[in-house]
């Protein structure tokens, strides 16, 4: 799949542009705060009704208007199908294929894409709650309902929090909404627990082919799952929720104590070995960005294995953060197979036959002026 067109009104820092694009490789280049970045993110946004940057809407709506627009045509295999996100006020209105999506379950997955930023970069030494947004977001590419069990969770997980907070504070002592609520979080979370476990089994497999490819066959990467349980990723969804029942159910005095919920997919985290050692520990920073960049580049062939399409590839200002190896494995991998599209504010210093064939587009102050 490829993006063909995108329309922007009132976004960010761009009052109104209309584009088309190279269906393989298209370079952004400008200097810092001209709009790279934002037409990146459109695009992004444009896949997820919402952005990697800010988890504040009215951000992306230009500062003196009252709504901001992206509308997008996709090229898939079997169809050209038109995408629309409108941000205002009021809220936000999806639409695929002009039909207004009323869940954002409904609207993941009309565009795949992956993208690689420098942030990405620290995935192997950044925060347990990056990976974990990580692996969320990969999933609800090729399984939207995963986003819908996710939603439920968080929303019953705050509710059985201010429940525990309420009984630490010895507001109440009935116990029963309690019960309630861990049994309606141990529904979702076993759901979401099992399809990770599967996803990184997946994952597994073709990270660990490039990584070995990418380090000249010195290396070999393995993902594990951690979580917050006693559970195996062998463990059936059923066997899952009743080992959540019992560490709820032998942990609840020390849950009320502490005041919040103590167990469960928000607590979990990813592992990563490199030659049956922690590169999260005792890797050296080659290692880990080597890391990174085997994931995402795995998360390309598990989608097209999954969907039977190459997602979007999105490069935010990262082909500078790696050396001149890295470089050549990166687009060695994508040529000819995935529309990629690269910030940066120049190419001189990225020597590769790809970026000879790309379409170059200039950004000026939110306008593409070439």
């Amino acid at each position: 799949m490829y993006v063909q067109q995108l329309t922007l009104e009132n976004y960010r820092n761009y009052s109104q542009l209309d584009i088309s694009f190279d269906d393989k490789i298209n370079v952004i280049i400008g200097e810092n705060a001209q709009g790279k970045t934002n037409l990146m993110e459109s695009i992004y946004v444009l896949a997820f009704s919402k952005s990697h940057r800010t988890s504040k809407d009215k951000e992306l709506i230009q500062w003196d208007k009252n709504y901001g627009k992206i509308e997008g045509r996709v090229q898939k295999k079997n169809a050209s199908l038109p995408l629309e996100i409108v941000i205002s006020n009021k809220g936000k209105r999806a639409k695929v294929n002009h039909l207004e999506q009323r869940r954002l379950s409904d609207y993941i997955g009309a565009l795949n894409i992956v993208m690689f930023s420098p942030e990405d970069l620290s995935l192997v030494k950044g925060s347990p709650q990056t990976r974990r947004r990580f692996i969320d977001m990969e999933i609800g590419q090729i399984q939207p309902i995963y986003l819908y069990h996710l939603a439920q969770y968080v929303k019953i997980l705050k509710q059985r929090n201010h429940m525990l907070k309420q009984l630490q504070l010895r507001k109440t002592s009935d116990h029963t909404l309690l019960h309630v609520l861990t049994d309606q979080l141990i529904e979702h979370a076993s759901i979401i627990v099992e399809r990770r476990f599967t996803f990184l089994e997946r994952l597994n497999k073709w990270a660990n082919e490039i990584h070995i490819g990418i380090s000249r066959n010195l290396e070999q990467l393995e993902v594990q799952y951690q979580s917050s349980i006693d559970v195996l990723n062998s463990d059936s969804q059923e066997k899952i929720a009743a080992q959540y029942s019992e560490t709820f159910h032998q942990s609840m005095q020390k849950e009320i104590e502490r005041g919040t919920t103590l167990y469960g997919p928000h607590r979990d985290d990813l592992l990563f070995y490199v030659n049956g050692k922690n590169v999260q520990t005792y890797g050296s920073q080659g290692q880990q960005r080597t890391t990174a960049l085997s994931l995402k580049l795995a998360e390309i062939e598990l989608i097209y294995k999954e969907i039977g399409e190459y997602p979007v590839l999105l490069l935010d200002d990262v082909l500078s953060e790696l050396d001149d190896y890295r470089q050549s494995q990166l687009l060695d991998t994508i040529e000819g197979k995935v529309q990629t599209f690269v910030t940066t504010t120049s190419v001189d210093g990225i020597r590769h036959h790809t970026l000879e064939k790309a379409e170059i587009l200039q950004v000026d102050d939110g306008k593409i002026v070439n």
